[in-house]
């Protein structure tokens, strides 16, 4: 049974009476999970290791894309203003194209990679003497007491089926969001009727402040040279192809059609797909044969192309730049972060 298969699964998108059974038995086993996730929660909780600087968990409840990457991008961008010294933690996941991404972005920001995320952070005290460190995909963290608990949620799939992994999306029940500090939902501007969302976030955890965000294209820059940053209006009304390896590949393609551009073709993998040099050959191939000559992806797909070596000279490929804006109460969410740091 294929991972692809299971989440078809986990989010209702396979059925039938082959399907209803396998469901029946990963609901079964969604409670195990549940368990087993309860007692860890249970166990770390007791004693959780304090580190010597300021915490900020960065993290969702879901499996897939909520934007999470490019609010740690936001936050570190804050604090480097603020003159405060930050490094990022992540665990490196698959493979590390979120790091390499968040590496190219952020400068001389550091980004350690470690599965053991005390150790990082020892490291990154000791080696850059930060003040603070962003735990990033750290809801599940709970090993690390933390300052600031900020959670994603998606406002375009927040909960999926409400089901626990793998008979849902889950990672942990819905009650689990009592722990958060402030929610941040994200894509607002791919889905404006939310306000069911923020009701049930208020019910579950009435303290946590609720921002709203937005994922907004900066430009096209070329997968070679990001110095060289193309107007997105270059590109309004041309037909484009598309592929893309995230865990939210429709939000990448309603962001492109709403900027005017015309989807000839939409190539989709899997999230942190590995991209082998037919891969990008076929792309390219089909492409040509529909008299397309410019093929976009993500910037994290572009990261893990250019990690792996893969030529992609066949067809000029550019990358798509997004970056987080708060809209509103923005002056808030600073108001919390410039609060770890009393002068």
């Amino acid at each position: 049974m294929s991972l692809d298969y299971l989440y078809n699964l986990a989010t209702d998108r396979d059925n039938g009476f082959i399907a209803g059974l396998l469901k029946v038995l990963l609901f079964i086993l969604s409670l195990i999970y549940g368990l087993i996730v309860k007692v860890l929660i249970w166990r770390y909780s007791i004693n959780p290791k304090r580190l010597d600087c300021k915490v900020i968990s960065v993290g969702n409840i879901t499996l897939g894309g909520t934007g999470k990457t490019a609010l740690v991008e936001f936050i570190a961008k804050f604090l480097k203003e603020k003159g405060l010294k930050s490094a990022i933690l992540s665990r490196g996941y698959k493979t590390p194209d979120e790091p390499l991404m968040l590496k190219r972005n952020l400068g001389d920001i550091p980004v350690i990679v470690d599965a053991d995320r005390v150790r990082a952070a020892e490291r990154a005290i000791s080696d850059y003497q930060v003040k603070a460190v962003i735990l990033d995909d750290g809801f599940q963290q709970w090993r690390i007491k933390k300052d600031l608990e900020i959670v994603a949620i998606d406002v375009t799939c927040p909960f999926g089926n409400q089901h626990l992994l793998p008979r849902g999306i889950l990672r942990e029940p819905l009650s689990a969001l009592k722990r958060a500090d402030i929610f941040i939902l994200t894509k607002t501007n791919l889905n404006p009727d939310f306000q069911e969302i923020k009701d049930r976030l208020n019910s579950l955890n009435a303290k946590a402040l609720v921002i709203e965000s937005i994922h907004q294209p900066v430009g096209f820059y070329a997968l070679t040279d990001k110095k060289e940053l193309s107007r997105m209006q270059d590109l309004k009304g041309a037909t484009v192809a598309l592929f893309c390896g995230i865990g939210d590949p429709d939000s990448f393609e309603s962001m492109i059609m709403g900027m005017g551009i015309n989807v000839g073709l939409s190539f989709k993998f899997g999230d942190h797909y590995s991209y082998l040099q037919q891969d990008l050959d076929k792309i390219a191939q089909d492409s040509q044969k529909k008299n397309i000559h410019t093929i976009i992806t993500t910037e994290k797909d572009a990261a893990r192309i250019s990690l792996l070596g893969l030529d992609s000279k066949m067809l000029p490929i550019l990358v798509l730049g997004i970056e987080l804006a708060v809209p509103k109460d923005e002056e808030r969410l600073f108001h919390r972060l410039a609060g770890l740091f009393p002068a």
